[in-house]
């Protein structure tokens, strides 16, 4: 709902401030004072681009600021969310049009004080305002909003949102399948030179750490003479006389080993050591004893060595073949081939799932779609009827709406094309309503639909101009009666030259120009009681009304008053 608009330095109005009725609110004026230029301004907050021709004092800024209330629905507070403005039931939209420079206008735009841009204002408005200003912009000529009336007199909200949300799962399940039958393909291209790699490394059968100990053994046996003289060597010290002027080292540790013992026997603090030189003697011994088994082990291999080498070439081309440092890598490189082979089966069973899934949402969604068609086909007669004779009643006899169904392929919305088609003059030939050259024809036949739909479906502020362009008399009663109905429950506000339908507001705007410095500017009352009374009668007679125009006007606003 918009309580209040406020507009400054724009086209011929230097400032000015106007509150809303959140019924129904009449604008009236003479051609020419700016009733319209409200209109425009009011299109700047709704994401309108800016025309640099229209500041009035090309020097200063121009504002224009509107004050809504903000509806109670998920989808807006999900758009506050999304934008990461701070929610707020009374929403602030301004627009500031600055100075030109090098012939361009530069625009700024704010929600609650925080910058916006005009996709965002556009985004947030279409939740706040509709307004029929030109016929090209009406929400009516959007097939989207054609179906959405017709649903909204099926009743079938709950259908709706089934067959929508299954659509989505549908949709989803579908670029699984596809993605995972591309995946499958590459696979199959792939398998048999994976399935060959596999097997390598399986007849391979290597071992963990299997390589590194290869490795180990290879230098062992390549190096085992060397290694079996050094080891040779090293016993021999131990326990062989190497001449008569070197002894053995255990020869010589025993004899120094007997010494000590002799002398602790008369020193007892020299036991320590000798036990611990007899520990010695008994290690020397130990060692000595284990090099002796050694050498009976240290032996030339070479059909070993062989064997060994064998294995290792064949490790070392896989292991280039698979870009890996060591036997863990193979290992794990043989792991992800397993899965990979594996995956393919695996794969072939999740696309029959996927295939199953996806043929069952289908089915749900035939019946579904093939339900939503029926309600449609079933409501649509009667509600081209109905907006035919409320067409009948506001001065359109001969023009008559026809409801076009025709099946289209399955979206969210159900399969099928839902089109308003017109015939203006009886021809019998009906055409799409964008073909429609007169914005004040399409806007009546708007506010035909929208009292029919009201109480069904969510609208936001209506905004009527040129509604009552080529009607008077009861056709322009008929509309102002369906007007005031549809404010019950809607804030409404219309620019009108009629005065049944300007008698049938809650609140009457007066938008007259009033010179001021030699400049004319416009300027907007409230009227209340004489004063629109007055109006009124002017409306019915002239700028002098008579005293039988000021009585009819009274009756008027009387009649609709009681």
């Amino acid at each position: 709902m918009l309580q209040r608009l406020y507009i400054k330095n724009y086209a011929i109005i230097d400032e000015l401030e106007i509150h809303f009725s959140p019924h129904f609110t009449c604008i009236t004026g003479e051609t020419g004072a700016g009733k319209s230029i409200l209109i425009d301004a009011l299109a700047l907050l709704l994401g309108e681009r800016a025309d640099p021709s229209v500041l009035a004092d090309p020097q200063q800024k121009a504002v224009v600021e509107g004050v809504f209330v903000l509806p109670e629905e998920q989808a807006v507070r999900e758009l506050f969310a999304a934008f990461d403005w701070d929610w707020d039931q009374q929403v602030i939209i301004r627009r500031e049009l600055l100075p030109p420079t090098k012939g361009s206008i530069k625009s700024r735009a704010f929600v609650n004080d925080t910058p916006a841009n005009l996709q965002q204002l556009q985004q947030l408005t279409q939740f706040l305002v509709d307004l029929h200003q030109q016929f090209d912009t009406l929400q009516l000529l959007h097939a989207g909003f054609q179906r959405e009336v017709l649903d909204a007199l099926c009743h079938h909200s709950d259908l709706l949102n089934s067959l929508r949300e299954h659509f989505r799962q549908l949709q989803q399940l579908q670029h699984q399948l596809q993605t995972l039958e591309a995946q499958h393909q590459q696979a199959l291209r792939e398998l048999d030179y994976d399935q060959f790699l596999l097997q390598e490394l399986q007849e391979a059968r290597f071992q963990e750490q299997e390589i590194e100990q290869l490795e180990e053994e290879q230098r062992l046996l390549e190096h085992i003479a060397s290694i079996r003289q050094s080891v040779d060597q090293a016993y021999q010290l131990m326990v062989s006389d190497v001449d008569e002027a070197s002894i053995s080292v255990l020869a010589q540790l025993r004899q120094a080993k007997h010494f000590l013992e002799s002398a602790a026997m008369q020193h007892r603090l020299l036991q320590p050591l000798a036990d611990r030189l007899h520990s010695v003697y008994i290690e020397i011994q130990d060692i000595a004893d284990e090099l002796s088994r050694e050498m009976n082990r240290l032996v030339d291999q070479p059909e070993r060595l062989q064997q060994v080498q064998e294995r290792l070439s064949l490790a070392y081309r896989l292991m280039k073949k698979h870009q890996v440092q060591d036997t863990a890598g193979l290992l794990a490189q043989e792991r992800l081939l397993e899965n990979k082979v594996q995956q393919v089966s695996l794969s072939d069973e999740q696309i029959h799932q996927l295939q199953a899934e996806i043929s069952a949402l289908q089915e749900t969604l035939a019946k579904e779609a093939a339900e939503i068609s029926r309600n449609r086909q079933a409501a649509a007669a009667p509600f081209a009827a109905q907006v035919n004779q409320l067409l009948n009643r506001i001065g359109m006899p001969h023009a008559r709406l026809e409801v076009s169904i025709q099946p289209t392929t399955l979206s969210e919305t159900g399969q099928d094309d839902v089109q308003f088609l017109w015939d203006a003059n009886q021809t019998g030939q009906f055409i799409s309503i964008k073909q429609v050259a007169s914005g004040g024809e399409l806007s009546r036949l708007m506010l035909c639909i929208k009292s029919l739909v009201a109480s069904h479906m969510r609208l936001p502020t209506l905004i009527f101009d040129e509604i009552d362009q080529g009607i008077s008399g009861e056709a322009a009663r008929q509309v102002g009666h369906m007007l005031a109905q549809l404010a019950e429950h809607h804030q409404i506000i219309c620019i009108t030259h009629q005065p049944q339908i300007a008698s049938r507001a809650d609140m009457h705007l007066l938008v007259f120009k009033e010179k001021i410095s030699h400049q004319m500017v416009t300027r907007v009352k409230q009227l209340q009681d004489e004063d629109r009374v007055e109006a009124i009668a002017r409306m019915l007679s002239g700028d002098h009304p008579t005293r039988a125009a000021l009585e009819n006007a009274r009756e008027l606003m009387s009649k609709h008053n009681r």
